[in-house]
C-alpha cells in the first residue's frame, strides 16, 4: 500500500509537513521522511477501513529491512492522539497502553525495564528507542536514526526515532499479559514517580523512583511478565486494579511498594 503511493502525493506531502510539525527533524535525509509519510497514509487508510483504535507494530526488524525507516514518530503520534501503538508486535502491550490511557485520560508508553540506576534499589532506568508520546518529553523531542539498529542494518534505514527525556513527574505503570498454562490473563499496576537524576544515554529515556522495586521485578520475573511495561504521566492505578480486577475478572497485582 506504502509503495503505491508517490513522493508528489498531497497525501504523502501533507504527511511530511505533519511529521515536521511535530517534532524536530533537522538533519533527518529527505527520502527517510518520505518513506515514513508514505508508510503513515497507508497505516492511516488501514486502520480506518478495520475500524482499529490501537496498534502493536513490527517495528524490530522488519520495517528496517523492508521500509528503510523506523516509524517510532509515527507511532508517537498515534499515541499522542490517544490511539495507542505499542513497540514489536506487542499485543498485551497495546491492551496495557489503552487500559492506562481510559484510567488516566492521557497518553500512555510503552518501554522497558532497562537498567539499575547505580546502588539505589528504589531507581531504575527506563527507554525504548523512541516511540513515546510528545508529551512525555521535557522539551521539543527530535528525530535521530537508531543506533543499535543502525549498527547492523545501517544508520540511513533506521531514521524515525525520537530523542527525549521525561521530566521529573507522578507515574503510573501497568502490565497485562496472558497466563497461557493457566489460561487466564493477569496484570500487575502500581505507582512511583519520575525524576530529574542524571542520565547519560539516547533514544527515549527516563529515570523512575518505584518504593519496593527490587520487590516489585521479582514479581515481574518470577510470574513470567515480559520486559515491557505501560507507563502514563499520572497517578491511575487504583482505578485500573478495580477496572481489571473487579469488573474484567482477571488476577491483578497492585503494587505498594
Amino acid at each position: 500500500m506504502a509503495g503505491k503511493l508517490g513522493d508528489d502525493d498531497p497525501r504523502v506531502k501533507e504527511r511530511v509537513a505533519g511529521i515536521q510539525a511535530y517534532l524536530d527533524t533537522a538533519g533527518v535525509p529527505s527520502a527517510a521522511l518520505l518513506r515514513m509519510a508514505r508508510f503513515g497514509v497507508a497505516l492511516d487508510d488501514w486502520m480506518q477501513a478495520l475500524d482499529i483504535q490501537a496498534t502493536a507494530i513490527q517495528c524490530w526488524n522488519s520495517l528496517q529491512a523492508n521500509l528503510g525507516a523506523n516509524v517510532c514518530t509515527l507511532m508517537s503520534m498515534m499515541s499522542e492522539g490517544l490511539m495507542p501503538s505499542a513497540c514489536e508486535v506487542d499485543v498485551t502491550g497495546a491492551v496495557s497502553m489503552y487500559a492506562l490511557q481510559l484510567a488516566s485520560g492521557t497518553p500512555s508508553a510503552l518501554v522497558d525495564w532497562n537498567n539499575d540506576y547505580g546502588d539505589e534499589d528504589d531507581k531504575c532506568v527506563l527507554f525504548h528507542c523512541g516511540n513515546w508520546p510528545r508529551s512525555f518529553y521535557a522539551e521539543q523531542p527530535r528525530m535521530e536514526y537508531a543506533p543499535i539498529l543502525g549498527s547492523t542494518l545501517g544508520n540511513d534505514n533506521t531514521y524515525g526515532v525520537i530523542a527525549g527525556r521525561v521530566p521529573a513527574g507522578p507515574l503510573s505503570f501497568a502490565r497485562v499479559s496472558s497466563d497461557d498454562r493457566q489460561g487466564c490473563l493477569k496484570a500487575f499496576v502500581g505507582e512511583g514517580r519520575f525524576v530529574d537524576d542524571p542520565l547519560d544515554t539516547f533514544g527515549s529515556r527516563a529515570v523512575v523512583e518505584i518504593p519496593g522495586l527490587q520487590d516489585l521485578l521479582l514479581h515481574v520475573c518470577t510470574h513470567g511478565y515480559e520486559h515491557h511495561v505501560a507507563v502514563s504521566r499520572s497517578q491511575a492505578a487504583a482505578v485500573l486494579e478495580e477496572a481489571l480486577g473487579t469488573y474484567m475478572g482477571w488476577e491483578v497485582y497492585r503494587h505498594h511498594g
